[in-house]
């Protein structure tokens, strides 16, 4: 075992094999009906996810596995059981408190997908000091904000990140490194080592106190600080149970970086409290060949991934791999086109990707779930435990098939699950939260079976002739034609509809861009979807501009357009 409490491959023993399921597996979402009338999460008044989840895993299979660490090419780095998991995140508690980190002290956290990630945010909050988890991306402008509007007391990252908050400047009362630490700084394996394991607070925190903090991927506006409640790590156990199917023996791997609140959806409380062992991936640049390897070599049985990484994945060789292993997938992020759901159930013979839909801000809220049809472009059914519901602008519900506002409707209470409120920022969050509603953000439709159409954010639908246009419709229509694998949709302010609809193509590596093609897409929408909605310009581009957690941005999109700085269209109409 190393200093920091992880254990390296060599040194492994067998872990106890636990019978993987197989596709054949019942659903563990049997009766939607029946789960949605009982289904009901609570937590005890003192409560603390490190203490009541990990460790009473840890005391009834301390030998179960709970973290697979594996490079970017799929060879292991660590291999954690509970016990081990556990003990990591003691060793790291005592050296923040030795250091002087206390309940309520926020501590940033920017690591890669490795297993150190762990041992500091479940020893943050195993005291109740509060982890502001980071993408590895950010500049050192972007730490600065976060540091200054979070009132950081300590950091815990690695030496790149570690140059870019000396490069922030901002002080801080302790600083950690993982790997050669700059001077100023802690080797965090080091000061793990000499605190030693032992006893932590024995009764930390109460269930509404703070757990962690994010800030929102900032797809129209700055990103703001969402704070969640101790008990927020008991919400996504709808997460994980219905919506990712998982039980005890799964191995699940969700894409994502450790800075995304993707990362609390698939690699933390939800996946520990259902006993499934959670697989992070150092992943650089992704390609199809390394991730269907990465699935076929270790047996994942549960994988999710983004949109993005989907659409790509559809380009790949999905013979080339036994994939045999792999029983659910699950995606969410932004709305996955229909065409990629059919072309991956396609390669993979018989798995249907289920969307999942919910916000930094929640834990999934809407989800397809196997014992539910699917229905190819439904975000699905709320998920058990969660009352949503689309609503006009008044509050009001509106018919089925209606445009309106996603919410979830809540007593007064905040539900297990749903933030607590954007910090420092009373006017966002009244906004917000209004009256019975937390009111999205997003537009959607339900039908009459209850099955939800997401439209676009607000910020997002286009309004042309005295049409309401979501830009999700025509993505998928686009992304449907062989040529083009990504595609946004944004609108152009015009005299005469008020907006027009503009289309933006990645296309395929084997396309060549210009007006034919342009025509061919405009014509092939046309016959897709109604043609009013179709793109009156077309313009080409390499790749499209995206957040930390790969939604794309609109919003830089109607910049570049603004700017002139979006390649000419190769297609008006």
């Amino acid at each position: 075992m190393k200093e920091d409490g992880t254990r390296m491959p060599a040194e492994d023993p067998a872990i106890p094999a636990v019978r993987r399921p197989g596709r054949d597996a019942p659903p563990r979402l049997v009766d939607y009906t029946a789960e949605r009338s009982a289904f009901h999460v609570e937590a005890p008044e003192r409560f603390n996810p490190v203490l009541d989840i990990v460790e009473t895993w840890a005391r009834e299979e301390p030998d179960a596995a709970a973290v697979l660490s594996l490079d970017g090419s799929g060879q292991v780095v660590s291999r954690q059981s509970v016990d081990e998991l556990a003990a990591a995140s003691r060793m790291a508690a005592r050296a923040l408190l030795a250091a002087g980190v206390e309940k309520g002290d926020r501590v940033f956290v920017m690591l890669p997908r490795i297993p150190q990630w762990y041992a500091a945010m479940l020893g943050a909050m195993r005291i109740g000091a509060i982890p502001m988890p980071g993408p590895n991306l950010l500049t050192a402008k972007d730490i600065g904000d976060r540091l200054r509007r979070g009132t950081a007391r300590a950091a815990i990252t690695d030496t790149a990140g570690a140059r870019k908050v000396d490069d922030a400047g901002v002080p801080l009362a302790a600083r950690w490194c993982v790997g050669d630490a700059p001077d100023g700084w802690i080797d965090f394996a080091a000061a793990c080592a000499e605190a030693g394991d032992g006893e932590t607070p024995t009764d930390p925190t109460h269930r509404d106190d703070p757990l962690l903090l994010y800030f929102t991927s900032g797809t129209v506006s700055a990103p703001k600080m969402v704070e969640h409640r101790q008990d927020y790590a008991l919400g996504h156990v709808g997460t994980a149970r219905f919506w990712q199917d998982l039980r005890p023996g799964d191995l699940h791997w969700t894409v994502t970086d450790t800075g995304w609140a993707k990362a609390a959806w698939g690699g933390l409380f939800g996946q520990m409290h259902e006993r499934a062992c959670i697989v992070q991936v150092a992943l650089g640049r992704p390609d199809a060949d390394t991730i269907f390897g990465i699935l076929a070599s270790h047996g994942i049985t549960s994988f999710c991934a983004p949109p993005t990484l989907y659409r790509l994945l559809v380009q790949g060789d999905f013979g080339r791999h036994d994939l045999s292993a792999l029983r659910h997938c699950t995606s969410a992020g932004e709305p996955l086109n229909p065409e990629v759901i059919r072309a991956w159930k396609e390669g993979t013979g018989e798995l249907t990707i289920y969307d999942g839909y919910g916000q930094t801000e929640t834990t999934c809220l809407v989800a397809n779930y196997r014992s539910v049809p699917v229905r190819p472009g439904s975000m699905g059914k709320p998920v058990p435990g969660w009352d949503v519901d689309v609503v006009d602008d008044d509050g009001r519900l509106v018919e089925a098939g209606e445009v309106g506002n996603v919410v979830v409707v809540h007593d007064g209470n905040r539900q297990v699950g749903l933030f607590s409120g954007y910090v420092g920022d009373e006017e966002a969050t009244a906004a917000v939260f209004r009256g019975p509603h937390y009111v999205t953000g997003d537009k959607a439709a339900k039908d009459e079976d209850g099955y939800f159409w997401f439209e676009g954010r607000n910020d997002d639908v286009i309004t042309s002739s005295a049409y309401r246009i979501g830009p999700f419709e025509v993505e998928s229509a686009l992304v449907a034609h062989p040529a083009v694998v990504e595609a946004a949709v944004i609108g152009r302010s015009d005299p005469e509809r008020t907006e027009i609809v503009v289309g933006v193509c990645v296309l395929a590596a084997d396309q060549t861009p210009g007006p034919e093609l342009a025509k061919e897409l405009q014509e092939f929408v046309k016959r897709q979807t109604a043609p009013y909605k179709y793109p009156r310009e077309v313009h080409f581009v390499e790749e499209l501009p995206k957040t930390v957690s790969g939604k794309i941005r609109r919003v830089e999109l109607r910049g570049w357009l603004i700017d002139g700085r979006l390649p000419a269209p190769g297609g008006v109409s």
